[in-house]
Order: structure tokens, then sequence, then C-alpha cells
């Protein structure tokens, strides 16, 4: 198939902007996304309308099976949000959200609490993004809808929380990812004394737009922050609507569901426990099984690297389920209630995971009509070695906002950064790969397109443009300092002067918004 004419050129641009044009314009995710699926489709077939068709069949089959067998992880996912959606709606059934709920409030006393607790929980559920947005979302949903917090803000506590701090630790999917990546750049250059673990924590107080992000979270918690959007989802969360009516009931919420009144907070506990344990726990021996497979011998970091999330989410989810049924069987249910809980788990996950299959077809339209190529190459135009680590950053940015992926972007920009940087400058190699990291993550951030975004979204039941739109500022905040840090690091060589000059900017900034909020109380 001929895409020479259109793919790695500037004409790559256009399915994922339209869609992203679109889907801001519009606030009608699935139609944004499906013309610029189409879009892409016509750009790879030269515009001929049948072979785009057979094109279009032959992706919409990829999503499902790839290499002539399932496709395990597009699958897994699904599975894994039908089984999440299922423990949902037991977990209201039973009355557990609402004894969980109101146990909390006896213990936390204000919104800032609640919001405290949903921001910390990352600490427990870093060992995959996905897991904790879905997860956490879970656990806090209850909590802060008592508070009146707004599902946006959830939304945003959860997805500023999630690849933040997996991007920062080694032990999580993520870090086994990029650690192994980072392994395979520093043989392709000879470098014998560093050690990819030590090269990952050298670069994790060079990642400034993760770190400065979780600052931003905590200044929101505490100084219960809201900026552009977010503040009208606020205020109307106080008056008891907690998203907007107009838009209907957000993906991910559990709907009128009979609830019970002998609900216990173990009910919730429970469950989550054993999809947390679990989880890791197939994580941890799908991981061995791999290494065994290779004739290594077990590590933690190595069976992170190598191990099936997709799968260890499913069976994590099945135990999950499986004690959240056990433990409803108390209640005598009818038969009748079971079919409305199964009902309701499905259907409040079926709006999420059309986003999710659309976010998926996309990116492989985008992936067969080389955006990212075309994008990577802006960065091989001789730029002054000052320059690199700040171009790394928005290149990634931009690379991750248009293909909606952060590890497509690690994938393709973090090999280029390490040889732009043996070319030029050896020293620059972790401040390079760091500003990759910190990019693309800020790229994910503000994508519509992003399956973390979508999730982070579907976990707090919010819907998911609203997330977007709200998550916005303060994504672009963090990213201004970002950036400026990575051109003082470029020019000065020094971390230390580009971690204080991201840090005077945060500091600046946020001073600003807090006098303007408070003008704005006043004034209100």
């Amino acid at each position: 198939m001929d895409i020479t004419h259109y793919a790695d050129s500037a004409w790559s641009l256009i399915p994922p902007l339209a869609a992203v044009i679109l889907a801001v314009t519009t606030r009608k995710v699935l139609l944004s996304l499906g013309v610029g699926i189409v879009l892409g489709c016509l750009l790879v077939n030269q515009f001929v309308p049948l072979a785009s068709a057979e094109y279009l069949s032959q992706v919409a089959k990829g999503i499902f099976w790839a290499d002539g067998a399932l496709n395990g992880w597009n699958v897994n996912i699904l599975v894994f949000l039908l089984l999440l959606g299922g423990i949902i709606s037991l977990l209201t059934v039973s009355g557990a959200t609402l004894a969980f709920a109101e146990w909390a409030a006896q213990r936390i006393q204000d919104r800032r609490g609640a919001k405290m607790l949903t921001g910390l929980l990352v600490f427990l559920f870093f060992i995959d993004d996905y897991f904790h947005s879905l997860s956490v979302g879970t656990i806090c949903r209850p909590l802060t809808d008592r508070f009146n917090i707004s599902r946006a803000k959830l939304a945003y506590l959860l997805d500023s929380t999630a690849a933040p701090v997996c991007v920062l630790m080694p032990i999580s999917s993520w870090g086994a990812y990029i650690i192994a990546l980072i392994g395979g750049i520093l043989t392709a250059h000879g470098i014998q004394d560093q050690s990819p673990i030590s090269a990952f924590v050298q670069m994790i107080p060079m990642n400034f737009y993760a770190l400065f992000t979780l600052a931003m979270v905590l200044v929101v918690i505490v100084f219960q922050l809201d900026i552009g959007p977010m503040r009208e989802h606020e205020q109307r969360a106080l008056k008891g609507q907690l998203w907007d009516p107009a838009k209907g009931v957000p993906p991910g919420s559990s709907g009128d569901l009979p609830v019970s009144s002998r609900g216990r907070v173990i009910d919730l506990v429970l469950p989550i426990l054993t999809l947390t344990a679990s989880t890791v726990y197939f994580m941890m021996a799908t991981g061995a099984a791999a290494l065994a497979e290779k004739g290594l011998p077990f590590g933690v970091l190595g069976a992170f690297e190598n191990t099936d999330v997709g799968a260890s989410l499913v069976n994590g989810g099945l135990c999950g389920l499986g004690v959240a049924v056990v433990l409803t069987l108390r209640m005598g249910l009818s038969l009748r209630t079971w079919l409305e809980v199964v009902k309701h788990g499905v259907m409040a996950m079926l709006p999420a995971i059309y986003i999710l299959v659309f976010a998926w077809a996309i990116g492989a339209v985008i992936r067969d009509v080389e955006t990212g190529k075309y994008l990577a190459s802006l960065a091989q135009s001789g730029l002054p070695i000052e320059l690199l680590p700040v171009v790394m950053f928005c290149l990634s940015g931009a690379m991750a906002f248009a293909t909606g992926t952060s590890w497509g972007t690690f994938g393709i920009m973090l090999p280029l950064a390490g040889d732009m940087a043996a070319a030029s400058e050896i020293s620059m190699m972790l401040p390079m790969l760091s500003a990759v990291l910190a990019g693309a993550v800020f790229g994910d951030h503000c994508s519509p397109i992003s399956d973390t975004t979508i999730l982070s979204s579907t976990g707090a039941g919010c819907h998911h443009i609203d997330h977007v739109m709200t998550q916005l500022p303060y994504a672009l905040t963090i990213a201004i300092g970002a950036a400026f840090g990575y051109l003082v690091l470029g020019v000065t060589h020094s971390v230390t002067a580009g971690f204080v000059t991201s840090g005077v900017w945060f500091l600046g900034v946020t001073l600003f918004y807090l006098r303007a909020s408070q003008k704005a109380a006043v004034t209100a």
C-alpha cells in the first residue's frame, strides 16, 4: 500500500488535529474521533474510497484481532472495564459505597480532606496508571460526592497524580518500560559506567513537568484553587450538580440502582483490597513466568518489565468481583436485582468503551500515516545543543497530544534523544531523556484521544471533554514553567538552575492564581 505521498509529512497532522479541534468545539467525542479516523483512512489510501473502506475494516478488526490471535492488550482492558463496572454496581447495591461515604464523612470533615485522601491514594496504587485511575475513582467517588466535589475535579486529581507518579516510580509498569528503553539506549552508545536503574533515578529531579504537576495538585487541594472552567464545575457542584446535567449521566456512573441499608465498610474495602493485591500478584507472576521462559533470574524490576498488565488487571478484576459477589449473597438479592446490577454495570462502562475503541482506531491510523515520525524529524535540523532539551520537551508533548499515547512517544523519542545527545554532547543525554518523559506526560494530559485521559474520566464518572477542558489550564501552566526550566538547563547544563527556574515560575503563577481567585470570590 503506497502512502508515501502523505506519510511522514505535514499532511499527517490532519487526522489528529481534526479530531482534537472538533472534540473541543463540538464536545462530541465519538463524532470527532470518527472524522479523524475517516480523514486518516483517506490519507493512507490516496483518497480512494473503496481502498479506504477496506483499510478501515482492517483497522477495526485489528483492535480485537491481530497477528492471527486476539489482541490481548485491547481485549483485556475492555474486559477489565466491564468487570470494574460490575464491581461498582455491586458495591452500590450492597450499600458498601454509602457505608464508606458515611464512615469517611465522620472522619474527614471537609472538602479539603476528601481531596487530600484522593490525592494520597496514588502512593498505594502507583503500579499502573489505568489501575490507579479506575480503582481510586471507585473508592473516592462516594466520598467526593458526599462533599459536593465536582466529578471534573475528581478526574483532575486522578489524572494529575496517575502518570506523574508512575513516570517517577521505578517499580511500576511505566518505570519498568522506561528503564528497559534507557538500557537499550545506554548499550547502543557504549555507556558502561552507569546502570539503567541508576540513570532512571538520576532523571527523577529533571522531570520538571511531573514534579510540578504533583506540586500543583497539592496547591489545588490545600488552597482549593480553581482556575478556568474548573471554577464553574466546582460552583455547580456546591449546588448539588456534580456534573453538567445537560449532557446526561457520564460514563462510569452507577445509575438508579436499589441501595441496601445493610452495607458495611468492609463490603467496599475487602473487594478493593482483593483487586489490588491480586493484580500486584498476577503482575509479578506473569513477569516471573516471562523471565523464566527467557532463562533469566527473577527480580522485581525484571518482573515488572516483562509483566502482562492487561491479563493481570483482568485476573485481579475477577478476584475483586468474586469477593464482591460473595459479600452480597448475604443480602438475598432477587434474580431481577442481579440482572439489573449486571445491566447497569455494563451500560455504565459502554460510553467509555466506545471512546476507547475509537481512540485506539485513530491511534492505529496515525501510526500508519506516520504522524510521530514526522514530528520526530522536526528535531533533526541542526539546532544548537542549548535548545535541545526544550525542543525535546515540546516535540514530545506535541507527539503525545497528536497520537494520544505517552508510551508510543517514549518508544520513538527516547532513542532519538539519545542519538542526538551522543552525536552532540553526551553529558546532555539524561536531561534530554528526562525532557522526553516530561513532554510525553504533558501531551498525554492534554489530549482528548489519550486512553489514560479517557480512563481517568471513566474512573471519576465525568464527561470526557469536561475533564479535558478543566485539566488543560493546569497542564499548560506547568508545561510553560517546565519549558523555561529545560531552556535554562540547556544553556547552563545545571539541573539545579533548571529546577529553580521552573520552581520560580510555579511559585509566581500560583500566587497570581490565588490572588485572582480571592478577588473573584470577593466579587461574587
